[in-house]
């Protein structure tokens, strides 16, 4: 039976197995989808487990598969009746030589299970059932359809897509798919020695979601033909196990279709020469199936198996086959003839390039920098060579595969000796590795490249420095902010200064605040190619709104340009403006595209950003185990001393969790890393936008004295150099520290606190909550009001629901929410009622055809929908419902 297995993104398929109402399942898919792991994996959480294996040279036995399944139980054959005993024994060759009747045996082998399950729960998992005898289907199917009540399942894989039609009415179907993209990734990311860039989107690429697959990829190098990654023996003999036993005609006009990039069945035989009844024995072997005019190959690698069961003559006359017969098709035909070359050819790198050309044009930028790579390994000259390589780098960013561009830009970098070729792929590089979270690694590649060409008027110094300041900022680093304030200060003045402007608000947004607003506001509306580092500058000076025309104009446009990584970059900084200023929904509906991009492309840092969003409007919106789980992930993630500003993010989001809860101890515990003990901000400006929310979590715990050290360092320290935002989320927590109507009056006093609609509400909440306890409950009311509306607008519930306990004490009722029986299914209705008039679980299952624990389920969903804790409760709801809408 062997050990349990490594099981990822099965999630859902593990419960639907687990499933206590879910006794009989057949798991059905292609090989190397998960299902030995599966049953392994049931097995392993059983104490009994009864196990049996489908083999091919025992399809034809009649009983073996229910023989081997059950052998471990025959000494407890002769407890079974004596006419089931004399059914099963024959059927074993032990008994009369008579055919056993079918009925018996199945009662027989339905028997010998339930007296083995008398003592615990007991697993009869059965692998490669597809290989199981016609007459073992007949006595599992009849099993299936008996397990009622009984503390047995039963658990087949099979290979295919259809389940036995012995089994298709007694058992569960589970079909597996395809791993998603996340857990593909996940997966990869637990091999011995997980794959980088290229590599890892090829393994991506090939697999298609094969568990199996991934796991073999990621053990292979990284050289690969046209077809991929070089299989494995494993994945060899799965894939193309049957290709030898094929007739050459077959086996050539197969090559053909796995070296072209479009399998088109006439244009195959027209270059083969073939006939369409050679590819009959590919089909009959299950490597291909002829849908109309196409060749469709059964997976990937069954492609990649038969190209690469080819020595490289085959496959090079392959290519050149398909290259001659493609003149009206110049891209296609020069990738055959680039597959086809033993050697450098420049004749077919120069055409590869006006190749790369075309398709850039078209926004097709992977394929452009696939090409301009192979026009450079083709390449004679060295000096091509490099060039060709920084063309292939630049066209890669754009596709935002951060790994890939990091290898071609390596590569450029120690080719080239022209100082432009070298410093462009020194930028290509020190972005790369930016987005990996190695601040370290890729300031090494930008602030020498910035020093070296300080006084270059045009040259790369402020480029490298405008991708450093991002970095700078993630690390938090004062020794980093340093040297890179140092260099900017000796660049000589540039044509567009908006990379020094960047330096510098990221570096201190505050000392140089009114120079960086002055040069936002002077920069023309579609300032072209600057809109992201514009909506950077716009991001750190608290200008919201600005961050949500410019990146907003600029996520269209990349959007309609068919690019990948930057959109990730630019998607995750405008969905923290959208909910910064209450566009919570725009932030999700944003925030969703920005994780997809960023998981597809591997753009890891960009991605933990997203699930510190995340775990941030999950806190905000009542989620807290939601917050906590993205929180711990993000953590997991990161370096958190080398990356200051997402690790005090995540404190943040994780504080707003528990303050959620209500769980003020722990939310001072996460807040309180926001600070230093003497009031220092660990992040210089990621800090301070927890300063409210410590002052919440420490009034509440008694534990003012840091929180006043924060604030006599931070108030003098930010006054006139903050933005209205900061300003007002200090004077909150100045007010929460020395509550007063002067204080609050302050924190409210500035308009422009309404930009930012969810930290004005809490300002209001505070300030009504202490008006009312002041008793002066008319005042208060039009505040409490306001901050409530707000609340439920953007559905931030814990605070919504606190708005409301205020108004409540404050004399004022509840606005009427909709009618809470509405919100239940038509079931859960059902059961809310019969439950009202006092009947039990049981009665309830028995008059709507359920278990009593079914009902207790729906039960426990039912309660917290309607906010009741008893069924005297349920009944007063039900009752004010029935007097309210007496027709129904």
């Amino acid at each position: 039976m062997g050990e349990p297995q490594m099981i990822v993104g099965r999630e859902a398929e593990l419960a639907r197995i687990e499933d206590p109402a879910t006794q009989a399942v057949v798991i059905t898919g292609e090989p190397g989808m998960g299902k030995t792991a599966l049953l392994r994996t049931a097995a392993a959480e059983q104490s009994r487990t009864l196990w049996a294996q489908g083999s091919q040279s025992e399809t034809d036995l009649a009983f073996a598969g229910l023989h081997q399944l059950v052998r471990p139980l025959l000494p407890q054959v002769e407890a079974l009746p004596a006419p089931q005993r004399e059914a099963l024994l024959s059927a074993f060759g032990l008994g009369p030589a008579a055919p056993p009747d079918p009925m018996l045996l199945g009662l027989a082998a339905l028997s010998l299970l339930s007296g083995a399950a008398e003592h615990g729960h007991l697993l009869a998992a059965v692998d490669d059932a597809q290989w199981l005898d016609q007459e073992t289907l007949r006595v599992l199917g009849f099993v299936s359809r008996r397990l009622e009540g009984e503390p047995i399942r039963l658990l087949l894989g099979v290979r295919g897509t259809q389940p036995p039609t012995q089994l298709d009415r007694g058992a569960v179907h589970l079909p597996l798919a395809p791993l998603s993209e996340q857990a593909a990734h996940q997966l990869l990311d637990l091999q011995p020695d997980p794959p980088l860039g290229r590599v890892r989107l090829q393994i991506l690429r090939q697999a298609e979601g094969n568990p199996l697959a991934l796991i073999e990829l990621a053990k292979t190098g990284p050289q690969s033909d046209e077809t991929g990654l070089p299989l494995t023996e494993r994945l060899r003999g799965i894939f193309a196990a049957r290709l030898d036993d094929l007739p050459p005609a077959t086996r050539r006009l197969l090559l053909l279709a796995a070296a072209a990039d479009s399998a088109d069945l006439s244009a195959v035989l027209t270059v083969a020469n073939g006939e369409a009844a050679d590819w009959w024995p590919a089909e009959q072997a299950g490597l291909i199936r002829v849908e109309g005019n196409r060749v469709v190959f059964r997976h990937p690698l069954v492609r990649s198996a038969i190209y690469q069961a080819a020595s490289f003559a085959e496959r090079s006359a392959a290519h050149r086959v398909l290259s001659d017969a493609l003149p009206d098709d110049p891209d296609r035909s020069v990738w055959h003839l680039a597959a086809a070359a033993p050697h450098p050819d420049e004749a077919v790198a120069a055409l590869l390039e006006k190749t790369a050309d075309r398709a850039r044009q078209r926004g097709g930028f992977a394929a452009a920098a696939a090409a301009l790579e192979r026009a450079a390994e083709l390449s004679p000259d060295s000096g091509e060579r490099a060039r060709r390589l920084v063309l292939s780098g630049l066209m890669a960013k754009w596709t935002g595969h951060a790994g890939w561009v990091e290898e071609i830009a390596r590569k450029a970098f120690a080719l080239s000796e022209d100082p432009e070729a070298r410093a462009e792929a020194a930028l290509q590089a020190g972005w790369a590795i930016s987005t990996t979270g190695d601040h370290e690694g890729a300031l090494r590649w930008l602030l020498p490249l910035a020093e070296a060409t300080t006084g270059q008027r045009g040259g790369p110094a402020l480029n490298a420095l405008g991708t450093a300041a991002t970095v700078v900022y993630q690390s938090g680093s004062a020794e980093h902010r340093r040297r890179l304030r140092e260099i900017t200060a000796r660049v000589v003045p540039q044509p567009d200064e908006t990379d020094r402007m960047w330096a510098l608000a990221a570096t201190d947004p505050f000392g140089d605040r009114d120079q960086a607003l002055a040069h936002l506001r002077a920069t023309p509306a579609h300032a072209d190619g600057r809109l992201l580092i514009l909506g950077a500058i716009a991001y750190v000076l608290d200008e919201p709104e600005t961050v949500v025309r410019l990146l907003g104009e600029l996520l269209d446009r990349m959007r309609r340009a068919v690019t990948s990584g930057g959109n990730a970059l630019v998607a995750a900084t405008l969905a923290w403006a959208h909910l910064e200023t209450g566009a919570w929904r725009q932030a999700r509906e944003v925030l969703d595209e920005a994780s997809r991009v960023a998981l597809e492309t591997d753009l890891r840092l960009v991605g933990a950003n997203t699930l510190t969003l995340r775990a941030t409007l999950a806190a905000l919106q009542g989620h807290p185990e939601q917050a906590r789980t993205a929180a711990a992930e993000v953590m997991a993630s990161i370096d958190p001393r080398r990356s200051l500003a997402m690790a005090m993010r995540v404190r943040h989001a994780a504080g707003l969790a528990a303050l959620a809860e209500g769980d003020h101890h722990a939310a001072y515990e996460q807040l309180s890393g926001l600070f230093e003990d003497d009031g220092i901000p660990v992040h210089y400006h990621a800090s301070w936008f927890g300063v409210a929310d410590l002052a919440t979590a420490a009034v509440r715990v008694g534990e003012q004295a840091k929180m006043r050290a924060v604030l006599q360092l931070g108030v003098p320290y930010l006054a006139g150099r903050s933005s209205a935002r900061l300003t007002q989320l200090l004077r909150h927590a100045v007010a929460q520290l020395d509550p007063s109507e002067e204080r609050y009056r302050e924190a409210l006093a500035d308009p422009e606190g309404e930009r930012w609609p969810y930290e004005r509400a809490r300002v209001r909440l505070d300030y009504g909550r202490w008006l009312r306890r002041e008793r002066r409950v008319s005042e208060a009311r039009p505040l409490l009001t306001a901050c409530a509306e707000v609340f439920e607008r953007l559905g931030a519930r814990p605070w919504s629901d606190r708005a409301g306990n205020e108004l409540r004490a404050a004399g004022v009722t509840a606005t009427a929410t909709p009618d809470a029986l509405a919100e239940l299914t038509s079931q859960q209705r059902q059961i809310a009622r019969l439950a009202a008039r006092g009947l039990t679980n049981r009665e309830i299952g028995e008059r709507l055809f359920l278990s009593p624990r079914t009902v207790g389920f729906h039960l426990y969903r039912i309660f917290p929908k309607l906010g009741v804790t008893s069924r005297a409760q349920l009944r007063d709801i039900v009752g004010a419902h029935d007097e309210a809408h007496p027709n129904g």
